[in-house]
């Protein structure tokens, strides 16, 4: 491993995955008690938390901050070893901007080493798809300031598409209006929604029902990909496993033998998309 490698729960990433990341731990609190996620999305009990969402807990997520990250990085630097961190959107969080600041400061300390944060301008396996590329860069040998490059290359072809079953949860966190949160639930409207290139989440469509925001899913991935059979495609859902092997399915329909990965949707950024989120994640031509 030519460096380090660093991601943290929000990268919706299995153990099947993780190979040549390390993890930080992300902290969000349930009715006001803290709650702590290192990231090992097998062992998140999706059903649970999404439950408690549903039953009007008040779930809240707080940002990685910079002494989180002073603290992880310094060992590895000290022991000689440079530092790539796939962060967060930075368009949705502040974490990003966090861990900029530690990354100048270690790199004043620090003068023959580099740290490069990764602005992934999304989350769930987003940024985790990234982090596993980063990986494999690092495990072929590959020069941390190459790698860097190679990274924010790859950021605008990083695609992800998701659609909610329950807009208040999008109203709550400033993504529709209220009204507009109030009309779209009377006409089962359920929107099509993505990173921008910008990192921010924006509608791209709208659709009438879940079957046709299924559909829609599967029509963008249709427009975007890549005709690359090893690229793997990514399903993360708000507990509705039935709705995300239905999407696997016409996924693997269009692209026959491409690898897929499907699992819960981490609880760090699952709060404010609600349970029956449903996401698909792939690199493609553009976002």
């Amino acid at each position: 491993m030519s460096f380090t490698v660093f991601a943290d729960g929000s990268a919706n990433l299995p153990k099947t995955m993780l190979e040549g990341i390390t993890l930080l731990p992300c902290t969000y609190t349930v009715d006001g008690e803290q709650r702590v996620y290192h990231g090992d999305v097998d062992s998140f009990d999706g059903h649970a938390f999404y439950e408690e969402l549903r039953n009007g807990r008040d779930i809240r997520t707080s940002l990685l901050n910079t002494r989180l990250f002073l603290d992880h990085f310094t060992p590895v630097l000290e022991k000689g070893r440079d530092v790539i961190y796939v962060a967060m959107s930075s368009g949705i969080s502040g974490t990003y901007n966090a861990a900029v600041l530690a990354a100048r400061e270690l790199m004043d300390r620090f003068k023959d080493r580099f740290v490069h944060i990764v602005d992934s301008l999304g989350c769930g396996f987003g940024n985790g798809l990234l982090a596993t590329r980063a990986a494999r860069l690092s495990e072929e040998g590959t020069d941390v300031r190459e790698a860097a490059r190679i990274l924010n290359e790859e950021v605008p072809h990083t695609c992800q598409y998701f659609t909610v079953d329950d807009l208040n949860f999008l109203k709550r966190t400033g993504r529709v209006s209220g009204a507009s949160a109030a009309i779209g639930t009377v006409l089962n409207i359920k929107p099509i929604l993505f990173g921008d290139a910008t990192g921010h989440i924006i509608s791209c469509m709208k659709t009438r029902g879940r079957k046709k925001a299924i559909e829609a899913l599967v029509t963008k991935y249709k427009e975007k990909k890549l005709d690359l059979q090893d690229q793997p495609v990514c399903i993360s859902h708000g507990d509705c496993l039935e709705d995300a092997q239905q999407l696997a399915d016409m996924v693997s329909a269009v692209t026959p033998g491409i690898p897929l990965t499907v699992c819960q949707h981490e609880p760090f950024s699952g709060s404010h998309v609600g349970p029956g989120m449903l996401a698909l994640f792939f690199r493609g031509k553009e976002r």
